[in-house]
């Protein structure tokens, strides 16, 4: 799996990392089971902080998306799915244009419950 990070970008770079790992997991470029590149060797290879590779990877764990276990590192959740992936991608995206309006996540939510 190759990441990259613009530097340039208004994009925080942990959330430039989750995103492209949310992306492989929705194309199915990763699979559930398959190891992620451990933190300190991708943080190396993109140029950026250890602890911006760990915040990314703390976002995808507390979505569902990855298990991290001390000494082995991060893998692709068995209940990962390319679904999951996905869905996990748009609602990041539905929260952040919440936030560019002026919404809280608690507003953003009860929408969708209104809606659904």
């Amino acid at each position: 799996m190759l990441l990259k990070v613009d530097l340039t970008a208004k994009e925080p770079l942990a959330d430039q990392i989750a995103g492209q790992v949310r992306a492989a997991v929705a194309s199915g470029a990763v699979k559930s089971g398959d190891r992620l590149p451990p933190a300190r060797e991708l943080a190396s290879g993109l140029g950026v902080n250890m602890h911006t590779v760990l915040r990314a990877y703390a976002a995808l764990r507390d979505e569902g998306l990855i298990e991290l276990r001390r000494g082995r590192g991060a893998t692709v959740s068995h209940n990962a799915s390319p679904a999951s992936g996905r869905m996990a991608e748009l609602v990041r995206e539905l929260l952040a244009e919440g936030r560019r309006l002026g919404m809280s996540a608690e507003e953003v939510a009860d929408l969708l419950r209104r809606t659904s």
